[in-house]
């Protein structure tokens, strides 16, 4: 049997208006996309939510939606924030957090590297810490406070341990996962320039994970940020770990709101700091 051809014949003409059309989609996506990549665009487009769930909050708290011991209103938690700056109890909580999360951070981000680095690279440190790490992963972080407490006291030892154990893992987990899938065909053209051991690993190697260790890093802090909570319950009397404590058994809804705020607002901001590093480094490595 004869299978007539089925193919559609399309003329000059209208090939060159198929790909005209093609041509302008493609010049449409990348007008687009650059629209959404400009720093305005998305600074306003990123307060929208923001401003809706404000205006949402003010609505139902004036109306009387809600009652004002549940969720006080917005000027409440501002005014809660103004007279803790005025006594200065404000900027001493905030800078008391702000540096028990760098501490813990930093610290826990330079081990984290280099475990992922000896679990990444060395097929016998892979086989050695793997399966330890993997079960010290599960253990949830306030399973830790009273551990820490009888070990290192309630100083800030215990508390920047705390925080640097959460963000151990993150950077941990995403780099060493990272160095075991590297191309290995770029790992052999290095090798066949006779690149070995350190050579190796920052000409090739290091490049390749640049992206992975950034992911890394940005996860540890967001890590961190969660773990100074549970790591100011240890007897803290500073921070906002603390003034969410103490206000929850005061009863000041309003305070309790404002350190959310807060914790929220210097996320973000350290978090912003870090994107930056990160368009830095992925022009200069990437």
């Amino acid at each position: 049997m004869i299978i007539p051809d089925q193919r559609v014949v399309v003329p000059a003409d209208s090939r060159d208006a198929l790909d005209f059309a093609k041509g302008e989609r493609r010049r449409t996506d990348a007008v687009t996309r650059g629209i959404w990549e400009r720093t305005g665009v998305r600074v306003t487009a990123g307060l929208l939510l923001p401003v809706i769930i404000l205006v949402a909050w003010q609505v139902v708290t004036t109306t009387g939606l809600v009652p004002p011991y549940r969720l006080p209103t917005p000027a409440s938690v501002f005014t809660a924030g103004v007279e803790l700056a005025e006594r200065g109890e404000l900027w001493t909580h905030i800078a008391i957090s702000v540096q028990r999360v760098l501490l813990g951070f930093a610290i826990g981000s330079v081990i984290g590297l280099a475990a992922a680095g000896v679990v990444g690279l060395s097929r016998l440190g892979d086989v050695l810490l793997s399966p330890t790490l993997a079960a010290l992963r599960a253990v949830p972080s306030l399973a830790w406070v009273p551990l820490l407490i009888l070990w290192l006291q309630i100083g800030e030892e215990s508390k920047v341990t705390l925080i640097a154990i959460g963000a151990f893992f993150p950077v941990y987990t995403t780099v060493a996962s990272a160095l075991r899938h590297v191309d290995p065909q770029l790992v052999e053209a290095g090798r066949s320039f006779s690149l070995r051991g350190w050579s190796l690993f920052r000409t090739v190697q290091l490049p390749a994970v640049v992206p992975s260790v950034i992911s890394g890093l940005r996860l540890a802090l967001a890590q961190a940020w969660l773990f100074l909570v549970a790591a100011e319950l240890i007897a803290s009397s500073m921070g906002l770990g603390f003034l969410l404590t103490d206000s929850q058994n005061s009863g000041r809804v309003d305070r309790i709101l404002l350190s959310i705020v807060l914790l929220a607002l210097l996320g973000t901001i350290t978090n912003g700091i870090l994107a930056l590093v990160e368009k830095h480094l992925l022009k200069k490595w990437a």
